[in-house]
């Protein structure tokens, strides 16, 4: 549920993968392996995507519809 909502927070904002990683300081296939489950997320880079989205962490891991 959580690599879903992390994929559609960036399509939504129309935000390139490159862009999200360089904000998070990986390469952007890293960051495509985080969306596409290849890579677990760690938890200090759920924390800041979560804060570029302005978004709680509980929408971000699909426990709630309320962002």
């Amino acid at each position: 549920m959580y690599l879903r909502r992390v994929k559609e927070l960036r399509e939504d904002s129309d935000t390139p993968q490159k862009v999200i990683a360089e904000y998070l300081g990986v390469k952007q296939n890293t960051y495509s392996d985080y969306e596409n489950g290849k890579i677990k997320i760690p938890l200090e880079v759920f924390f800041k995507l979560a804060d570029y989205y302005k978004v709680s962490l509980d929408y971000l891991a699909g426990r709630t519809d309320k962002r």
